[in-house]
């Protein structure tokens, strides 16, 4: 019954687009066409700048921790910084966009990899290594945070392969004849046509899953001393579970998908607020800004907790592949 009544219900973006007030529906209506048929490079571009500025900030104090023992430790930051450039330059230049932008985000990709690699081999390495596992994982370096600084490379290389803004409506008669079979397609177009639901629906359950584990070992860290701690676990395998699900249904990912996606960005938006207030919470408050965010709550971790949500909203609003 409820799957009958969740077939027949029209949750699709366009229908929800329809529901919104008349003052916000044509932006609205035109930002949904951008996102659909793959023509929001320059948006995009804008938004891996953000997002590598923050997840660099985050791994810069996280290595400061560790007093930057290793070399490579200065990788990702300078990494990070250099992915802003290029989401900048993504967004005046379309050549900077299918070169600098793309190099710099599998470069990136390839650093968060070899991160994970650091830090699966710092948890061996501590006492009693993996024979431990709970203790050294919760105790050692973060060991999914490597992965979750792949997040902005990662849409950095969907970016580059997107299509700029003011190219909306200049491919129609090319795009019709993919759709019916005349052209070759492969997964970038797919990418540049907007097409690339559930290949974002897989990138989610994984990013969500890595969130929430980080979210565990922090939060077991503090005892969950507050009860609002729980919430990043009871939104973690929601959202996992809602994208595998979005991967196999379309029905799905008109329905559970957005509403476990807003309920992770929600998330990470009171997570950030709890994190700043336990960092003025700490002795010295505001008359030690710098030291208490080093060694508060980590102040940006929340919002990449709320980037699963963002991709799984993004998601919700992708056409499926062709095939």
């Amino acid at each position: 019954m409820t799957s009958d009544f969740l077939y027949r219900l029209d949750t699709s973006p366009r229908a929800l687009v329809k529901l919104l007030p008349q003052v916000v529906r044509p932006p609205a209506d035109v930002a949904l066409q951008h996102i659909q048929s793959g023509t929001f490079q320059r948006s995009m571009s804008l938004l891996v700048m953000g997002t590598s500025a923050v997840s660099g900030l985050e791994v810069a104090y996280e290595h400061y921790r560790g007093s930057y023992s290793n070399p490579i430790m200065y990788t990702p930051v300078i990494l990070s910084g250099v992915l802003s450039i290029a989401g900048a330059a993504a967004f005046f230049s379309r050549r900077m966009a299918r070169t600098f932008l793309r190099y710099t985000s599998f470069l990136t990709v390839v650093d968060g990899l070899i991160g994970f690699g650091f830090h699966i081999r710092g948890v061996q390495r501590k006492p009693g290594g993996w024979r431990l596992p709970i203790t050294n994982i919760v105790m050692g370096p973060p060991i999914f945070a490597p992965l979750l600084f792949g997040t902005s490379a990662y849409l950095g290389i969907l970016a580059s392969y997107l299509q700029r803004e003011e190219d909306f409506g200049q491919q129609k008669i090319k795009l019709e004849s993919a759709g019916n079979g005349l052209h070759k397609t492969d997964w970038r177009e797919d990418i540049r046509t907007g097409r690339f639901q559930k290949h974002l629906c897989v990138v989610t359950a994984v990013g969500t899953l890595c969130s929430g584990g980080e979210a565990f070992y922090s939060h077991y860290k503090d005892n969950f001393k507050y009860r609002v701690q729980w919430s990043p676990l009871i939104v973690t395998p929601l959202l996992a579970g809602a994208a595998l699900g979005a991967f196999a249904s379309e029905t799905c990912a008109n329905t559970l998908l957005p509403l476990a996606a807003g309920a992770a960005i929600l998330n990470g938006v009171a997570g950030t607020f709890y994190h700043v207030r336990g960092i003025l919470s700490r002795p010295g408050g505001k008359k030690k800004p710098l030291y208490n965010t080093l060694y508060g709550p980590p102040i940006f971790a929340p919002l990449l907790f709320s980037a699963a949500g963002m991709l799984g909203m993004l998601a919700y609003l992708m056409r499926r592949e062709r095939r």
